[in-house]
């Protein structure tokens, strides 16, 4: 379905529509499972494919320094596919129209429909068809078109997928990555701006990553596709368009980012700022306001929600003495809530300041412009949390 004019998107905001075509998801579902199955079992054009795309030329291996973590995504799922026959893309409009962020961008051209396969409206089918082909040896990566309609295929992700390897004694590896924009985009109201980050990350067996940079989303997705367990990416649709500087390093094929690694995306003294995905550019911000009125900040970008790297974190709390969480998400059992606890549990004894959360309101997310902005984190947020921990409520010229 290539005409722009009705798209997946259609779909979705037209719900009478969406409800006609739900007597034929089912079998369609079923159908696609036997098609991958009969895939598998032949194995022979998947490795006929891999012999001809060994000899692509990889186009961003000689990009410019600057890169969008739209265009940092495709590449890593470009030199993934193009390196292992095994791995493969499927979700809502990942094929002929490219994406519904562009992230597929070229893909199906390069690959061809059985590697980039365009599914019905079924997140819990074509999610349960993933871990189905990932038991079966492949390495799968299913698009959400956005995080909340995964809740349709929670059941997949956290049950089939999350639990098989335990509940096989490590029989069952599924290495499969489920993939999205995740967190709040902008005017699309309460049942599609949540951030899943604390939802996955509590449950033991699934890996749980948000990048914020192009280089953390090279870095991280292609580390996520070559990971034998379960991998939740969580991406952020308003930062795709956003272009970061990327190292000669990163644009190398085999280049990965370790999981469970945090990065110090600036280093400071006075008061200690985690974050991830899109917030991680709000702590920046923030520090830099901070810096004028002589507050130093140090910057922690999580970007591995599961596992946390709690010794970095703790690092830096020994160092500066006071922290200030940032997330998207809602302040009750918050990623926020489980980094306190753990500088609580481990490095009590050298905070000088309550621990400071800047979280989501904690409603449902407002659909007028100005009451989501409310709603959200903002920069000044931040600001005056971190104040609060230092002690400095108001500004140096009003005490001077």
């Amino acid at each position: 379905m290539s005409d722009s004019s009705f798209s997946y998107h259609s779909l979705r905001r037209r719900p009478n529509l969406r409800s006609s075509i739900t007597g034929q998801v089912s079998e369609s579902a079923r159908g696609m499972s036997r098609i991958l199955l009969q895939r598998v079992a032949r194995g022979g054009a998947a490795a006929s494919s891999f012999r001809h795309l060994q000899n692509v030329t990889r186009a961003y291996s000689s990009a410019a320094k600057e890169m969008t973590v739209r265009d940092a995504l495709n590449s890593a799922l470009d030199e993934e596919m193009a390196a292992d026959p095994r791995v493969f893309l499927m979700g809502e409009e990942v094929g002929e129209y490219q994406g519904a962020y562009k992230i597929s961008k070229g893909l199906l051209e390069k690959y061809g429909p059985e590697r980039v396969i365009d599914t019905p409206i079924t997140e819990a089918g074509f999610a349960g068809i993933g871990v189905g082909a990932a038991y079966k040896g492949l390495r799968p990566i299913v698009e959400f078109m956005t995080f909340n309609f995964a809740m349709q295929a929670i059941d997949q992700v956290i049950n089939s997928a999350g639990k098989s390897n335990y509940m096989s004694a490590g029989q069952l590896p599924v290495s499969i990555v489920f993939r999205g924009p995740n967190g709040a985009a902008a005017g699309v109201g309460a049942q599609h701006s949540q951030c899943y980050a604390a939802w996955y990350s509590s449950c033991p067996g699934l890996k749980v990553l948000s990048p914020y940079s192009s280089e953390d989303a090279r870095g991280l997705l292609k580390a996520a596709i070559r990971d034998p367990d379960p991998v939740v990416f969580l991406e952020h649709e308003l930062v795709y368009g956003d272009s970061f500087p990327v190292s000669a390093e990163a644009l190398d094929p085999n280049f990965c980012l370790p999981i469970g690694k945090a990065k110090i995306e600036q280093q400071g003294k006075d008061v200690t700022i985690t974050a991830f995905s899109r917030m991680v550019g709000y702590a920046l911000k923030a520090a830099e306001v901070l810096a004028k009125e002589g507050i130093s900040a140090e910057v922690i970008n999580l970007l591995s929600i599961r596992p946390l790297d709690r010794a970095t974190i703790n690092e830096s709390v020994r160092k500066t003495n006071r922290l200030v969480t940032v997330e998207e998400g809602f302040p009750q059992h918050g990623v926020g809530a489980e980094i306190c606890a753990s500088v609580v549990e481990e490095s009590f004894e050298y905070l000088d300041a309550p621990v400071e959360r800047i979280a989501n309101a904690d409603v449902p997310m407002p659909y007028a412009t100005n009451l989501e902005r409310m709603a959200v984190p903002q920069v000044e947020d931040i600001v005056r949390a971190a104040k609060r921990a230092c002690y400095r409520s108001v500004p140096m010229a009003a005490t001077a």
